[in-house]
């Protein structure tokens, strides 16, 4: 039986991709690695969104070919999408997949046939033999002295969500659904709609499927998750609404909890908030919810200027209503953002401008980044007439890391002595087992408990050396196993929970 290995990079919506591709597989007769180095395929599901994305996977091949040379390497996603010439340059590379044929990769009969590409002709196409408006393959021999086979559609005219479905055996405790992908908001520093091309939903039905395949296997929380989640069944007719299918989900499933990952400011309406305080809040402290509180919303700057600069659809007075309106809807919601410093032009003044609007903000968590210039879009360009210098990025960068620590260490102190519902992750030892709150806290609880169970926990917690460490006494089941968890994939221990326990627990912040 050959065996496979999948490297996931970048966000969500890659993770369910990189899931789908190796539950494919598995379906088509192949079998997990346990090691890099024994793996007779690897697939690099990559990511493009800055140059440090593309250094990682690059780095990532000359590490397989070093410890596996045997291995057929496959490289998909959007570095794959954005610059698939390049990619079949890479010494040790054998084929190129891009998102626009990604369903590909999760066909064994696919990747079997790599080695005998050029004897079967893929790859000795010319660009003449391809139909108008297609670049299904196309030949790099003359770039790389080698035979690649490239499937890239620069106009996704063949992609198909549905080759990529849910994989509700994913080896996750909280796995994601992606249900829409591809993005066309044409932010000035944003590849995206380069290498996921325009935005693509999932129907409800099949959405609806998943779910139910999730619910039946025993699993607790599920993550919705797209390029532009926001932007759900707008391409559909009639358009639909992202209000739409959560709601479904909650009121015609039995899913325990359903977490929404990053929505931009604009699709905050009312109606979405009005299921958050519906399913959101438990009626009391600790309660289980099944709308888990927690919003992220994309910032990148609190300038106006830099805003417009992006070409970004609201102003920073716009993203602060919708923030208000979460944190009055959800007082103990964690709520996020994403910030970019060091976009061209940005100057003092209007770091300033941005740092005093994300400081004035209920936020408790940011992701920050730098600005990296992408290939093809107009901050390419930006950034060659005023970019803006490493040391000026680095000390902005440490001035938001020391507020969004001030902010985290804030909100971890409201939950001292508060009861939090919570699901058992993966991970630990003996006598620890990793947990996340339903307002998106880390939690190590001091005793082995199985994954994938929701519980209750009390929590008694005091500063320590910048760590919220504390006493967790009380714990009850919100949904016990379902019996088909260990056939589905989704519960790996069959330890049974104790009672109760008088151990320490560690509560940190977690990323997305």
């Amino acid at each position: 039986m050959e065996e496979y290995h999948v490297e996931n990079f970048g966000c969500r919506a890659s993770r369910s991709d990189g899931e789908a591709i190796a539950a494919g597989l598995r379906r088509r007769g192949l079998a997990p690695a346990s090691t890099l180095d024994s793996a007779d395929v690897v697939i690099l599901n990559t990511c493009s969104v800055t140059a440090e994305a593309d250094r990682t996977a690059r780095a990532f091949i000359r590490r397989v070919r070093r410890e596996n040379p045997q291995a057929r390497i496959v490289v998909t996603g959007c570095y794959a999408q954005r610059a698939p010439e390049e990619v079949a340059a890479l010494e040790g590379v054998d084929a190129v997949i891009g998102n626009s044929h990604k369903g590909l990769a999760a066909q064994a009969d696919a990747l079997r046939a790599i080695p005998d590409a050029g004897a079967n002709g893929h790859s000795r196409w010319s660009r003449d033999d391809i139909p108008a408006g297609s670049s299904d393959l196309v030949p790099v021999s003359a770039i790389t002295q080698r035979e690649v086979p490239i499937y890239v559609d620069p106009t996704f005219a063949h992609a198909e969500l549905a080759t990529l479905p849910f994989a509700a055996d994913a080896r996750q405790t909280r796995p994601n659904l992606k249900v829409q992908d591809g993005c066309g908001n044409r932010c000035t520093f944003c590849v995206i709609p380069t290498t996921r091309g325009p935005s693509r939903s999932v129907p409800q039905k099949d959405c609806m499927e998943s779910v139910s395949r999730f619910v039946d296997g025993g699993g607790q929380e599920l993550v919705l998750s797209g390029i532009n989640l926001g932007r759900w069944g707008r391409d559909m007719a009639p358009a639909r609404s992202l209000v739409e299918l959560v709601a479904a989900i909650l009121e015609k499933t039995e899913l325990p909890r359903l977490r929404l990952s990053s929505i931009e400011p604009m699709d905050w309406g009312s109606e979405l908030l009005a299921l958050f305080r519906k399913f959101g809040t438990g009626g009391r402290p600790g309660a289980h919810v099944r709308l888990a509180p927690h919003a992220h919303l994309p910032l990148q700057s609190g300038s106006d200027a830099v805003l417009r600069r992006m070409h970004r659809r609201y102003r920073p007075w716009h993203y602060a209503e919708r923030v208000s309106a979460i944190r009055e809807a959800l007082p103990d919601a964690a709520i996020g953002a994403d910030v970019m410093v060091g976009f061209p032009g940005e100057t003092e003044a209007e770091f300033k401008e941005s740092y005093e609007l994300i400081a004035a903000q209920p936020l408790t968590y940011l992701h920050l980044f730098p600005f990296s210039a992408r290939p093809g879009t107009p901050g390419w360009e930006l950034h060659r007439e005023r970019p803006v210098s490493p040391g000026a990025v680095a000390e902005r960068m440490a001035a938001l890391r020391a507020l969004a620590d001030e902010k985290g260490r804030a909100f971890r102190r409201r939950f001292e002595r508060r009861t939090l519902s919570v699901v058992t992750l993966e991970g630990g030892d003996d006598e620890q087992t990793p947990a996340l709150s339903a307002n998106f806290l880390k939690i190590e609880l001091k005793e082995r408990i199985a994954a994938n169970r929701m519980v209750e926990a009390e929590v008694f917690a005091g500063l320590n050396k910048g760590v919220l460490t504390g006493l967790i006494f009380k714990k009850r089941d919100v949904n016990p196993p379902h019996r088909n968890m260990h056939k589905h994939g989704i519960l790996s221990s069959t330890m049974a929970p104790k009672t109760r326990f008088q151990e320490p627990c560690i509560l940190e912040e977690t990323h997305r």
